[in-house]
């Protein structure tokens, strides 16, 4: 029975599992659970350091928050002739989160890119810096829901109901989508340097065509057909899955199934983008 060489065997070419699903979701856990304490810390630095020698700092986002939505609460209350204790409300929320949303896709297409330095001295997964990314939004989020608390004991919703609870869930949903959207963008983006000023112009766009300054429920013809066809903006299910909660609307179970079918599909198509080029933005940064 022939039995292989030592020298056969040390010249047989070594299978690499750096391009496989398992790599891919190590990443993903590791950068998670193993070096926690790090992208924890480098998010808190780095709101400290943005707001180095400031004397509110980053409440500089809560008070422009704020005035934003009062202002434009005022004059849509004239335009429309709604009531500003309804709008009041909606428009915080749906500011609070459009920031969120809008700073995860733009940061999150250039979060490669800003940790060149660290990608290549600090043997870390790739995902450390997408949740240092996603952390940092969170406490900006978390600064801004002040504005929100304040907006909510002077305009409370007139019905309270066992389903705001589910706003816990929903921000839940709405970090994971920001983990999986700055990876699928941020790898896209190191590669082809174009994508970051594409998404910063479409996030543009798309400010206008989702309900943020403005509701189906404020706008005249708002259950008309053509305006349902806002219903294909899967954005508009995302700021509805918080928004609704909040300001005390009908649970509706159709902006779960959207927000869950495009986490699905979106954490497939990064694991599938992290398994072929995870290692090479090491190259491309």
């Amino acid at each position: 029975m022939p039995v292989d060489s030592p020298a056969a065997s040390q010249s047989a070419p070594l299978v690499s599992d750096s391009r496989t699903f398992k790599r891919a979701i190590r990443d993903l856990v590791d950068g998670a659970v193993v070096h926690r304490e790090l992208w924890l810390e480098l998010g808190w630095q780095d709101i400290k350091q943005r707001y180095r020698r400031s004397v509110i700092g980053p409440f500089w986002i809560t008070i422009a928050t704020g005035v934003t939505a009062g202002a434009l609460a005022l004059l849509w209350s004239v335009l429309l002739n709604a009531d500003v204790a309804t709008l009041l409300p909606q428009l915080t929320v749906g500011f609070i989160l459009w920031s969120f949303i809008q700073n995860s896709i733009i940061d999150g297409s250039e979060v490669f890119i800003a940790n060149e330095g660290l990608i290549k001295q600090l043997p870390a997964p790739l995902s450390v810096h997408v949740y240092r990314l996603v952390w940092r939004q969170l406490l900006f989020l978390a600064h801004n829901a002040i504005i929100l608390v304040i907006v909510l004991a002077i305009f409370p919703p007139k019905h309270w109901s066992w389903t705001q609870l589910s706003i816990i869930p929903a921000i839940v949903m709405l970090a994971i989508t920001a983990v999986w959207v700055a990876m699928f963008f941020g790898i896209l983006a190191t590669r082809f340097r174009d994508i970051s000023p594409l998404l910063t112009a479409l996030t543009q766009l798309l400010f206008y065509v989702t309900p943020v300054v403005w509701t189906l429920d404020t706008v005249p013809g708002g259950n008309s057909e053509r305006a349902q066809l806002v219903k294909l903006n899967p954005l508009y299910h995302y700021l509805e899955l918080v928004r609704g909660p909040l300001i005390g609307k009908p649970f509706d179970p159709q902006h779960w199934y959207v927000v869950l079918g495009c986490t699905v599909i979106g954490v497939a198509l990064t694991l599938l983008l992290m398994k072929q080029f995870r290692s090479r933005v090491a190259y491309w940064v």
